[in-house]
Order: C-alpha cells, then sequence, then structure tokens
C-alpha cells in the first residue's frame, strides 16, 4: 500500500467513527423519546381516548426495537459489519413503519403521530448517513 493509500485509509475510517457519533447520538435520542413514551403510557393507562390499545403495542414495538438498534450502531461502531447491516435494514424499516403509522387515519392518536414523526425524523437522518458512500466503502471492504 503507498502513502495515499493508507491516507485515504485513514480519512475514510476517521469519516466513519465521527459518523458513528452521530448516528449514536440520533439512535440514542431514539431511546430516550420512545422509553419516555412508555413511561407516559403507563402513567396516561386509564386514559382510553389518550392511550389505546393500539398504542400499547406500538410503543412497546418501538421501545424494544430503539434499545435493538442502538445495539447494532454500538457494534457497527466497532466495525461489525453484521451490525452495519442490522442498522442499516432496522433503521429504513422503522422510517416505513413510522410513515404508514403517521398516514393511518384514525388509528392511533395525535400525540403518538407526532411522537413518531420526531422519531422518523431522527431516523431518517440514521438512514442517511448508514447509507452513505463513505459508510458503504469502510463495510464494502470487511
Amino acid at each position: 500500500m503507498n502513502s495515499t493509500s493508507v491516507a485515504t485509509e485513514r480519512t475514510r475510517k476517521t469519516r466513519a467513527e465521527e459518523t458513528f457519533r452521530k448516528v449514536k447520538l440520533l439512535v440514542g435520542s431514539y431511546v430516550v423519546i420512545s422509553i419516555l413514551t412508555m413511561a407516559a403510557v403507563v402513567v396516561l393507562r386509564n386514559h382510553s381516548s389518550i392511550v389505546t390499545p393500539a398504542v400499547w403495542i406500538r410503543g412497546t414495538i418501538v421501545a424494544v426495537t430503539s434499545v435493538l438498534m442502538l445495539r447494532f450502531a454500538i457494534r457497527a461502531a466497532r466495525g461489525s459489519s453484521r451490525g452495519y447491516l442490522r442498522l442499516r435494514i432496522a433503521s429504513g424499516i422503522m422510517v416505513v413503519a413510522i410513515g404508514v403509522i403517521i398516514l393511518i387515519p384514525g388509528a392511533f392518536p395525535l400525540w403518538m403521530k407526532l411522537e413518531q414523526g420526531v422519531c422518523g425524523i431522527l431516523l431518517l437522518g440514521v438512514v442517511a448517513m448508514v447509507n452513505g458512500s463513505n459508510m458503504r466503502r469502510t463495510f464494502s471492504s470487511k
């Protein structure tokens, strides 16, 4: 390997590390919002107009997947190709699922659609970053 190749590889690795710092911040925020949402669901459980069965189900799924996604992000940041692939897949699927939740009329209360919208914005950032060309090149060589 010549010095130019080494420098290019070092630059790519530094960019990947910076990207993963941002990804972990976004996914960590998603985890916090998801867990706070479940705490609110528990506190407001006796208000059936605010906390419907669909809210319980969706809130639980989101809380669990957010923790899994953080695990994937941490593993990917440590160099795991499988963690990276899982993060790419999970973040993409969750963005689509969130879009569906927001668009289904009447299935979820407005507060949950707003919460999901915030989560969706965070995850769109994750999707954009983990699917960027530098990240794909970083993991294609593994």
